[in-house]
């Protein structure tokens, strides 16, 4: 079900304009009240007469982010699958990507909404602005926007200490995984990879997606990178043609087992010949969150064995073929 609401967002994401994510400028004036000004994600100025205490979050990513960043006890309302760390299941629900409940975030009377870009129902939304409450807009595309997500939600919460910590933490892992394959992407050529997020039908991520940047770091290259839309929706014989040399799919462990199968029943596939039909726990890598961290690490390892495997083959068919 994680899958297929993933699958939702990234859909609903794509009929939406996409829009250049301005850069992070966060500055704090002291007054006789504190002013605290942070540009959100869609370059808008959140301008807060002083930090939030009472926050709904409108994506499991943004709850992530938010505990992240030192505020999670002041979350009051977050969406379905809000479900990490563990403190945040006992966040009252305020409805899905989907369909929100206007009246319960009312009745919360919230302080900051903190909403996935052109994720949420842009409708709602809109009634919601007309309440004045401030909305901050998360869509973070690059690794490093997850870091700099957590200072600014820090500063909107006054919580900068423990958000600049959380934020360190990220980048030094961030800075020793670029370190590690590195060379990596010197010394080999980068394997092609098809990214799966959803099976009927198929659908993958673009350049768009912050998953594209996983994948560059890790030495591979998204098939499907340049696709105008950030979740476009693909055929098999796309897929066939662009002939990818990994297959990564999503899911539980029987949709697992049902999409690797499905794509043996092409044998011509490099992907197929190579051994590399493959996966990644599914909420480190569809979460634009400080987790997706770890899953970039799982994915660069899964990457690595990956193309072992395809240069040995490629190895073991050039001597055949001088034999």
């Amino acid at each position: 079900m994680k899958v297929y609401l993933l699958a939702i967002y990234l859909i609903a994401m794509q009929i939406m304009s996409a829009t250049n994510i301005a850069a992070a400028t966060v500055t704090t004036t002291h007054t006789a009240s504190i002013d605290i000004h942070v540009t959100d994600d869609d370059g808008n100025k959140i301008i807060m007469q002083k930090p939030a205490q009472r926050i709904v979050s409108l994506a499991p990513h943004i709850t992530e982010l938010l505990f992240a960043a030192g505020g999670g006890a002041r979350i009051v309302g977050a969406v379905r699958y809000s479900d990490y760390p563990t403190a945040a299941k006992r966040i009252p629900q305020i409805g899905d990507a989907n369909q929100i409940d206007l009246e319960r975030i009312i009745t919360l009377k919230p302080d900051l909404l903190v909403v996935w870009q052109h994720g949420n129902p842009e409708r709602q939304l809109e009634q919601l602005r007309k309440l004045g409450i401030p909305l901050f807009y998360s869509a973070p595309r690059k690794l490093n926007d997850i870091p700099d997500s957590i200072v600014r939600l820090g500063q909107l919460m006054n919580t900068n200490q423990e958000a600049q910590k959380s934020a360190t933490q990220l980048k030094q892992s961030l800075i020793q995984l670029t370190k590690t394959y590195k060379n990596t992407h010197q010394n080999n050529v980068p394997i092609r990879v098809f990214y799966q997020i959803w099976h009927q039908p198929l659908y993958t991520l673009s350049e768009q997606h912050i998953v594209n940047d996983a994948i560059r770091l890790c030495g591979g290259e998204n098939v499907f990178a340049k696709q105008k839309t950030i979740a476009p929706s693909v055929s098999i014989e796309s897929v066939l043609l662009a002939n990818p040399e990994a297959i990564f799919v999503n899911g539980d462990n029987d949709q697992v087992k049902e999409r690797i199968k499905f794509w043996q029943r092409y044998p011509a596939l490099s992907a197929v010949q190579y051994a590399n039909l493959l996966n990644v726990e599914g909420d480190l890598l569809s979460r634009p969150s400080p987790r997706m961290i770890a899953g970039t690490a799982q994915l660069c390892e899964k990457l690595e064995q990956a193309r072992q495997r395809r240069d040995r083959v490629m190895r073991i068919n050039n001597i055949q073929k001088n034999n």
